[in-house]
């Protein structure tokens, strides 16, 4: 079972595959006059993908503790590696295990916690796919431990879950119209819009990874209607850019409630409830004309320039980082991912129109630096490094000379 506590050679190779065919599925909708992008919302899907590696290079969470001890000592042994019959079973038992996991992850708030990031998404896109979440480590293993039990190998339970997680990344597109026939047995395109639609004829449906086959089973399919738009995002909108915050709104919401309500069965159920429930003393009214608004504040040229930029780079650290994670030592990835998380937060909360962002990012970029040279926090010799020292020496250069803009612009204003 020591595989389990090791990344799946899919997911490794898939990830750089997957920001092409992002950057691919841009153009061609530009060149069709029918973009699906926008740079704010892209780039907090991507900051989110990332972010949510970090968790599993860390091995966080009790997944592979638990899958070792069931698998030495209460393992029925039912199935063996060398069966062809294993990996088609396994494959099988990891999508129906995946769709009640995704399912309970709807029904239940507390699981919703964790799921809801996913959904935050106002756009539908390739990107939308990577907007996953950091905290689902606490809760998705349950569903898997009947897997375990009946002795599903743990390479097969690796390669079946890189292989469901690779094929769900292609059906993020609106690109891509009615497969015929396939659509009443593969999840698609256009039933997955569905699932990631908030219109309450569309809400709660289409739960599965490959197949539609168990929505069909078990009374959740809702095929798209030729009249109804999906509306994408979530019913209480995140209207945020910052990854920290996407991660942690609705267990904020729950908190809250549970403070305010003040019966002290509602403060239990806030948290195990249906996911639509609030108690009455916390019910909010909502404004109609919000449901088809989209989260869209104004930003200047200079703002999305230095935004792209920094994604840019942050995404080639982070590919460096997570194909040669094995290489890295588990505290430099921790510092790695500190950088991450610090300047994906700090660039989202620059577009939202926060301008004080790019002395955050100065000063951000001014510590790494002085951390990395003087206490040799990360080995230098290491390319994953060497283009973070690059990225935050490009902040400081860039930022330095916006802001000197900004001021000479300010002083030439006053004295006109």
């Amino acid at each position: 079972m020591e595989v389990l506590t090791d990344k799946s050679i899919i997911i490794t190779l898939a990830v750089p595959a997957f920001f092409v065919l992002i950057v691919i599925e841009y153009f061609y909708g530009v060149f069709i006059g029918k973009n699906t992008y926008r740079l704010n919302d892209t780039l907090t899907s991507i900051s989110l993908g990332m972010i949510s590696r970090f968790p599993v290079m860390l091995n966080l969470g009790v997944q592979s503790l638990i899958f070792i001890y069931i698998s030495k000592y209460i393992n029925l042994g039912l199935l063996s590696v060398k069966n062809p019959f294993t990996w088609i079973a396994a494959f099988l038992l990891y999508d129906l295990s995946y769709y009640w996991m995704h399912r309970m992850h709807h029904e239940i708030k507390i699981l919703w916690a964790t799921h809801s990031v996913h959904h935050h998404g106002e756009d539908y896109n390739l990107a939308t796919a990577l907007r996953q979440t950091s905290t689902g480590w606490l809760w998705k293993w349950i569903f898997y431990v009947p897997m375990m039990l009946i002795g599903v190998p743990g390479e097969v339970f690796v390669t079946v879950a890189g292989i469901n997680l690779v094929y769900q990344f292609w059906v993020h597109t609106e690109h891509i119209g009615h497969l015929g026939f396939l659509e009443k047995i593969f999840i698609t395109p256009m039933n997955h819009r569905i699932h990631h639609a908030k219109n309450k004829e569309y809400i709660d449906a289409n739960y599965g990874g490959v197949f539609i086959i168990w929505d069909r089973m078990f009374g959740t399919y809702t095929p798209q209607r030729d009249d109804l738009k999906p509306v994408y995002g979530t019913a209480t909108p995140l209207n945020s850019w910052n990854p920290i915050w996407a991660n942690f709104q609705v267990y904020s919401i729950m908190i809250k409630d549970t403070i305010k309500t003040k019966l002290w069965r509602n403060k239990i159920k806030v948290w195990f409830s249906e996911t639509y429930w609030r108690p009455e003393d916390c019910v909010e009214e909502k404004d109609p004309k919000e449901f088809f608004k989209k989260y869209n504040p104004k930003i200047t040229l200079d703002v999305k320039l230095f935004s792209l930029v920094q994604i840019l780079f942050t995404t080639t650290v982070f590919n460096v980082v997570f194909i040669n994670a094995s290489l890295i030592s588990y505290n430099e990835i921790i510092l790695f991912g500190i950088s991450l998380v610090a300047l994906a937060s700090l660039t989202g909360f620059l577009m939202q129109g926060n301008k004080i962002a790019y002395q955050l990012i100065l000063l951000v970029s001014f510590v790494g630096i002085f951390g990395i040279y003087s206490f040799e926090i990360l080995n230098i010799s290491l390319l994953s490094t060497k283009l973070l020292l690059a990225q935050f020496g490009s902040n400081i250069i860039v930022i330095t000379g916006i802001l000197l803009s900004q001021s000479i612009s300010n002083v030439r204003t006053l004295k006109a």
